[in-house]
Parts: structure tokens; sequence; C-alpha cells
């Protein structure tokens, strides 16, 4: 696996953007779900959390 810095800075730029889109379109549909993902749990946000990157890891996998 050949991955260097330009990959990486790449991918991360992409997450940013990705990232960014929401709160610009709809700033106010962040603000709720900040309020609700403020009142869980934490072993459910470890769990999603958990989920999230072993979705990313899979993905990366079948991508690369």
């Amino acid at each position: 696996m050949d991955l260097n810095w330009s990959d990486l800075l790449t991918a991360l730029a992409l997450v940013l953007v990705i990232e960014g889109i929401v709160p610009f379109v709809n700033p106010q549909l962040v603000r709720n779900m900040l309020e609700t993902v403020s009142h869980m749990d934490d072993r459910i946000l470890r769990i999603t959390g958990l989920v999230s990157m072993v979705f990313g890891v899979i993905m990366l996998y079948v991508v690369r």
C-alpha cells in the first residue's frame, strides 16, 4: 500500500468539505442535532463512533 501525505491531506480536505455542507445549507438543523447529541448517553455515542469507524475501514478496504 503506497499512501503518501498528499493522499492523506486530500482525504482530510474532502472530509472538511463534506462536513461543512450541512452547516452551510441549514445551520438550524446543526443546532438541533448538536442539542440532541448533547443529551445522548456516552455509551450510545461511543457505539455510534465505533460503527462509523468500522464502516469507514470497510469502505477504505473496498475502494483501495
